[in-house]
């Protein structure tokens, strides 16, 4: 153990004068503290400086950065650590907070490791605190903070995708279980994973087995946001959804107890927790039963059409058809000088490569076929496609609007209207999600996922909150059958009323009432106590 004695002498002080500065950094020897003095150059410039001459010099500074605005003291941050990496220190500034749990892991505004863990993979945000619990015991430390901080908007986070938004916020509190990511199986296709892990690590564990579990399409996603939400990905036909797969969930309730939910424990827990999970807990361990896949087929086709109407109207048709075994995703932006590109990327659950070429070929005359690419692949490698997001976490920045509706069936006049809404430039991203097949083998009021019949679910993004709304409601809204709350930015009281049908919403607060009567967990399309 190196005392404190031994570390000061270890340290070299530089003193921030122009006169002297680049004369005492020519010989570094052992860690730098920069000190800042009355007229002195720029401790941010010379940090950088210092650490472009000696790649293996460590500096601390001598405070945070000064800025005109937060924002821009992030930027000072963030452009440090990108040009510096770990190598700069700067000293953390007093918490504003005097009964922080001595058990949590925990990141304020300045403190190494925050920019990541406040941004998520698409979205910046300035949370006041960030609390990362490692057990359940900790989440009921940072549940138990919450509770005396209502002041604070609350938000949970697993892997940090969170196309909703609500996994950051500004000023308010974020419980981030990212660091819960232990993934073990307990018996025959029965596999027990924290909520921190991404779905990519699912695949690659579950693969030893010659066994998948259906995650959406993107395999940096978050284990506990999807799971609690529903989960439509390239095996749900055949599998159904993700909620459809879990057999037990572990969580820590609004007062700190710690539950299992299951068909046999607190079953009504559990089937809220299926669709409406953000409402009732922290989810801290979910035990699924994953199915054998081995080898399967994945697609990625680009087409270019004319007449984007008519291309989307028989891809309706293709994929109507289609069998359970096949999933395939339809994608597109505003058309360029008259054309528009259209991508599809799918999954056939089959490693024969026949059967792929017969299910795709459908699809893949719906325009004009400009590039392919079809392999055969295990699932894991599907999903393995997603980037590392790495220790220094995501850095997402600005604000992107999603909008989220369930399909019942795609006719001529949706395909006219969302030629509509790409013209009018309000979105650069417009996505529908194949649906249907095994997803509707379970009856609506299992779960408190209950649009189980719908052909598509259809998201589109844009950057414009006013633009897109307005859009959105004056060309696809009347289409629509309910939506998926973990792509919706949209918060306005009807919202909650379009993804829970009125059945499923009352029998949501009658839970909510008992589960969560002071309303902690109210940030995340809360499920009000009273009618409105």
């Amino acid at each position: 153990m190196v005392s404190a004695e031994d570390s000061l002498i270890t340290e070299q002080k530089i003193a921030l004068d122009p006169a002297t500065f680049a004369e005492s950094a020519v010989h570094v020897d052992g860690p730098v503290v920069l000190e800042d003095r009355e007229g002195g150059l720029d401790p941010w410039t010379a940090a950088v400086w210092l650490a472009a001459r000696d790649e293996n010099v460590r500096i601390t500074l001598p405070a945070a950065p000064a800025a005109v605005s937060e924002e821009m003291a992030d930027k000072a941050l963030d452009t440090l650590n990108t040009l510096a990496g770990s190598r700069v220190t700067t000293p953390g500034a007093a918490s504003r907070f005097d009964d922080l749990p001595a058990s949590l892991i925990k990141l304020e505004p300045g403190d190494p490791g925050y920019r990541g863990r406040s941004s998520t993979y698409m979205r910046g945000g300035r949370p006041a605190l960030i609390l990362r619990p490692r057990t359940p015991a900790e989440v009921a430390d940072a549940l138990a903070f919450a509770r005396r901080h209502p002041e604070l908007q609350l938000g949970l986070r697993s892997g940090g995708h969170g196309i909703s938004g609500r996994s950051t916020n500004t000023g308010g509190l974020i419980i981030d279980v990212g660091a819960m990511n232990s993934i073990e199986m307990l018996g025959t296709g029965l596999v027990r994973v924290e909520p921190g892990a991404t779905w990519k690590q699912v695949g690659a564990f579950l693969d030893k087995y010659d066994l998948a579990l259906g995650s959406g399409d993107y395999g940096g996603v978050g284990v506990g946001g999807l799971a609690t939400a529903g989960g439509i990905g390239f095996l749900s036909r055949s599998q159904g959804l993700t909620i459809d797969r879990l057999r037990a969930v572990e969580l820590v309730l609004a007062d700190g107890s710690q539950v299992r939910a299951s068909d046999t424990e607190n079953q009504d827990l559990f089937w809220a927790v299926r669709g409406a999970g953000a409402n009732f807990g922290v989810a801290t361990a979910f035990e699924f039963e994953a199915e054998e896949v081995t080898e399967v087929g994945w697609a990625q086709l680009a087409l270019v059409t004319d007449d984007l109407a008519e291309s989307l109207r028989q891809y309706g048709e293709v994929a109507r058809a289609a069998p359970r075994d096949t999933t395939v995703f339809w994608l597109t932006g505003q058309p360029r000088q008259g054309q528009s590109v259209i991508q599809m990327y799918g999954l056939v659950d089959s490693g024969d490569p026949d059967t792929i070429i017969e299910r795709l070929t459908p699809f893949a005359t719906t325009g004009m076929l400009a590039q392919q690419q079809v392999v055969v692949a295990r699932y894991t490698d599907v999903m393995a496609q997603a980037a590392d997001v790495g220790a220094e976490g995501h850095h997402g920045r600005g604000e992107p609007i999603s909008r989220s509706g369930f399909l019942p069936e795609l006719t001529e006049e949706f395909a006219r209207d969302v030629v509509q809404l790409l013209r009018s430039g309000q979105t650069f991203f417009f996505q529908l999600r194949h649906m249907g097949g095994a997803i509707a083998d379970t009856p609506s009021d299992a779960t408190a996922f209950a649009h189980r019949t719908p052909e598509f679910s259809v998201t589109a993004i844009g950057m414009d909150r006013q633009g897109l709304d307005a859009a959105w409601d004056l060309f696809l809204a009347k289409h629509f059958d309910g939506l998926y709350l973990s792509f919706e930015t949209d918060q306005r009281p009807e919202r909650l009323h379009d993804a829970f049908p009125p059945e499923t919403l009352g029998r949501l607060r009658e839970l909510k009432r008992r589960y969560d009567p002071a309303a902690l967990f109210r940030d995340n399309f809360p499920i009000p106590l009273e009618t409105s």
